[in-house]
């Protein structure tokens, strides 16, 4: 009895690693590594998305800055902005700005963190996820941009009020110092 007590405690204890799916390896993460994790979750793709998300938020800025000057501005001007928009966007280098993020996961993850993110992102969960996340951000994006708007609608105020004020001070000590004339 006290032997099968011990092979159940053994054969508990040898497989709970394999119950918490974990890799200690605190190796530094591969650009390998990093790159494999970058292809397991789309990483590219998630990134086109989420900048198409900026390009439509940053549409329709465009479209609200039209609405409110448009007394002013060229009736052409949405649509040229829009394009440039577009174009700017288009032409932005992918396969460069991915690379340049493999650095920084490998500063701040180990080879076996970026294990457990594959093994993580392997499971329904994490798929679902990865396939969810997408529409999550601009959802998230879109229900932010009033706020975002409005906080920089009121910073931007703020920071033409203390130029302002800035600029009052500063012709107040030119006129101030200025000799008298007779």
């Amino acid at each position: 009895m006290r032997r099968l007590v011990l092979v159940v405690a053994a054969v508990f204890f040898l497989s709970w690693s394999g119950f918490a799916q974990t890799s200690s390896d605190d190796s530094p993460a591969t650009k390998g590594d990093v790159e494999r994790y970058f292809q397991l979750v789309k990483s590219s793709d998630m990134v086109k998305k989420m900048m198409a998300t900026m390009a439509q938020s940053i549409h329709q800025l465009i479209h609200e800055q039209y609405v409110k000057h448009q007394d002013e501005l060229p009736s052409d001007y949405e649509a040229k902005i829009d394009a440039m928009m577009s174009e700017t966007f288009d032409k932005m280098p992918m396969d460069e700005m991915m690379q340049a993020m493999v650095p920084a996961y490998q500063k701040h993850l180990t080879k076996g963190d970026i294990d457990n993110l594959v093994a993580f992102y392997s499971t329904p969960t994490g798929a679902k996820l990865l396939r969810d996340l997408p529409a999550i951000m601009a959802e998230s994006m879109q229900d932010m941009m009033p706020i975002m708007t409005k906080y920089m609608e009121t910073l931007q105020k703020r920071v033409q009020k203390e130029t302002d004020d800035m600029i009052a001070q500063s012709r107040k000590r030119t006129t101030g110092s200025a000799p008298a004339s007779n």
